[in-house]
């Protein structure tokens, strides 16, 4: 049967689904329908309409780009990694013993 072979092995499950919404919707399956593609079109929509705003502002949408924009020097840590921009403190720093709190020598 070539139909079943579009929609794979598990033709049984679309079945029980379609079955499903015709006992919940019954005659207002139509309406259900139109309505659901009428949001995911203005889903489209308010998604492009962002993009252009972004383009019109001079911003590029990023799109999983690895690139990072260079920091500002006021920032202690990496924002990004939490690391410390400088890899040595400026000024030693006292060590203390963890379990009584006191300065080590």
């Amino acid at each position: 049967m070539p139909l079943a072979n579009i929609l794979g092995p598990y033709l049984d499950n679309w079945l029980l689904i379609a079955i499903v919404a015709l006992l919940l919707f019954g005659k207002r399956l139509p309406e259900v329908g139109r309505s659901l593609g009428r949001g995911i079109v203005e889903f489209k929509k308010g998604v492009q309409g962002i993009e252009d705003d972004l383009e019109q502002s001079g911003q590029k949408p990023q799109t999983g780009s690895t690139e990072r924009p260079a920091l500002p020097a006021t920032y202690k840590f990496d924002p990004y990694t939490g690391k410390p921009l400088t890899e040595e403190p400026a000024q030693p720093q006292p060590r203390f013993d963890p379990y009584t709190g006191k300065p080590l020598s």
